[in-house]
């Protein structure tokens, strides 16, 4: 196939751009630097194909790192990132004379909010906040393609583990020193999801033509903050007898610490499980060794 890559660079678009190359696909990034088509300005509402083959796929995964505090512009660049850029995306495929058979895009558990230990799968509605709010909007976004009968799938990914980058990585340091621990009263539920397997997810989605609108992208075993703590620490053979009291997360984090730290998701892969997707690491510990090598 012939597949349209954005954020192929990032923690998830560039082991994705990797597989997909190894299995034969060919694969097109969209950049944003000027240069030799395709390329985008998702801020300037402009984008340029070029001359490239029609495109059998295209993934979106570009958008803003949410893993900071949050100030007023960050937020807007959040929210724009993902939202302008696929609105801009959906409408130039929906126009094109040979538009793509699937759009999978990025999402994320956001999406639920904060909802304590309840399950949730892919009927459960939006939740509240901002996080829930760009999400629903982010989905939204894609209705032109939509519209123009490209099958579309928004990937809501749990938090990824990977070495290489993303929450794990901002975990380690402290975690190595023997200074890891809980994050409030640990019981709020993180949905995770090995690296491995959001590529297997990838190409799974890519062809199992069934699979449309939103698919949770997370472990069929989610885990409470206190336990994801305690298995890290076992992997890292370190003791975790740190607490950061709420306060203190809400102090240092804000607005991004209430919703990304201490919201609780307690996510099911419904879908998935039910297209019948095999996990490679559906064991908290065995993932974050094989992510830790």
């Amino acid at each position: 196939m012939n597949i349209l890559v954005t954020g192929a660079s990032g923690l998830v678009g560039s082991p994705i751009s990797a597989a997909l190359q190894s299995d034969g696909h060919h694969i097109e990034k969209l950049r944003r630097q000027e240069g030799a088509a395709p390329v985008w300005n998702p801020n300037a509402g402009t984008i340029d194909l070029g001359s490239s083959p029609a495109f059998d796929a295209v993934i979106h995964l570009a958008g803003e790192n949410v893993g900071k505090r949050w100030t007023a512009e960050r937020k807007r660049r959040i929210r724009d990132s993902r939202v302008a850029g696929t609105h801009l995306l959906s409408e130039t495929l929906a126009k094109l004379a040979t538009p793509p058979r699937v759009l999978i895009c990025a999402s994320a558990t956001g999406f639920y909010g904060d909802r304590g230990e309840e399950w949730l799968d892919e009927s459960s509605p939006a939740g509240a906040g901002f996080l829930a709010g760009v999400c629903r909007d982010w989905e939204s976004a894609a209705a032109p393609a939509v519209s123009a009968g490209i099958r579309v799938v928004h990937l809501r990914f749990g938090i990824v583990l990977a070495g290489q980058g993303g929450a794990l990585a901002k975990m380690l340091p402290a975690f190595r020193l023997g200074l890891g621990g809980r994050l409030g009263d640990g019981r709020q539920y993180w949905s995770w999801i090995a690296i491995e397997d959001v590529v297997h997810a990838v190409r799974h989605v890519l062809e199992n033509q069934e699979l449309r609108g939103a698919v949770n992208v997370t472990s069929p075993n989610p885990v409470t903050n206190r336990e994801f703590t305690a298995a890290l620490g076992r992997v890292l053979k370190r003791p975790t007898f740190f607490v950061v009291p709420r306060r203190v997360v809400s102090l240092l984090f804000g607005e991004m610490g209430r919703e990304a730290l201490l919201s609780s998701a307690r996510v099911r892969p419904g879908k998935l499980l039910a297209s019948g997707f095999r996990f490679c690491s559906a064991d908290l510990d065995a993932a974050l060794a094989r992510a830790l090598g």
